[in-house]
């Protein structure tokens, strides 16, 4: 273990004064740890980009234009996960928590075609806010084991870095100004918004996770009750906006 690396770099996020200074720190001790990618994004409001708004980081351009293009941020494991992930993980233990799922050859494809292009395995850092997911950390590429402490350690750089880089921008408390929400969503009810979100209605996801349909309206009800929705599509449009879907 190098965590002298990680509690160093800890040290020097505090004092960058610039986003290039941040990215070559970060960029340096995650190639030190056998990483050869890592992002830093903010999620923005209309989820436009697949990670999110890339603050820094560096990742494979072709894999990149694929995943825009075959819009699989629908699909991403990684992603679906992350949207109710309390602590960071490891890519494949993402795409294990939905071997159950109806989509899990398609999150398979996903993970298939990402390590086709370097993408050989990886570990996302939520970085959360009050009330929803703020943005991530990610590293990626080569199959590297993290021992626990090595993970702490990277996700409280991934929180300082990234706040570092907002007040830097000037935009640190922007990101904490969303209206307060019951975000505290169960699996299922994350199941639910992000099948909503595809555009499926009550029957068709009742079909896919074998409940009723009368059930899913029973869900979606106490979905629109936490996140103070007037509907269905308001709730989507809440959840993308506060990052509980990407």
């Amino acid at each position: 273990m190098n965590i002298h690396y990680l509690i160093q770099l800890l040290v020097l996020l505090e004092g960058c004064r610039k986003v290039a200074a941040v990215e070559e720190e970060l960029a340096h001790v995650v190639r030190l740890y056998g990483f050869d990618y890592f992002a830093l994004t903010q999620y923005a409001k209309d989820a436009g980009e697949p990670f999110g708004a890339t603050l820094v980081g560096q990742m494979p351009e072709k894999w990149l234009q694929i995943y825009k293009a075959k819009k699989y941020a629908v699909m991403d494991p990684t992603v679906r996960y992350l949207a109710y992930a309390q602590k960071p993980f490891r890519w494949r233990d993402g795409l294990a928590a939905f071997r159950k799922d109806p989509h899990h050859r398609r999150m398979e494809i996903v993970i298939a075609d990402a390590h086709a292009h370097g993408l050989k395995d990886g570990y996302t850092f939520p970085i959360q806010g009050r009330s929803a997911v703020l943005g991530s950390l990610v590293l990626a590429g080569n199959i590297v084991d993290l021992y626990p402490v090595e993970i702490s350690l990277f996700d409280a750089i991934g929180r300082k870095a990234f706040w570092r880089l907002l007040e830097i921008g000037g935009n640190g408390q922007s990101a904490e100004n969303v209206s307060s929400i019951d975000a505290r969503l169960t699996r299922r009810e994350m199941e639910i918004l992000q099948y909503l979100a595809e555009g499926m209605t009550s029957v068709e996801i009742g079909k896919l996770l074998k409940i009723s349909n009368h059930t899913v309206d029973w869900y979606m009800n106490g979905l629109q009750d936490k996140l103070k929705a007037k509907n269905r599509q308001h709730a989507v449009a809440i959840a993308f906006r506060h990052g509980l879907i990407i």
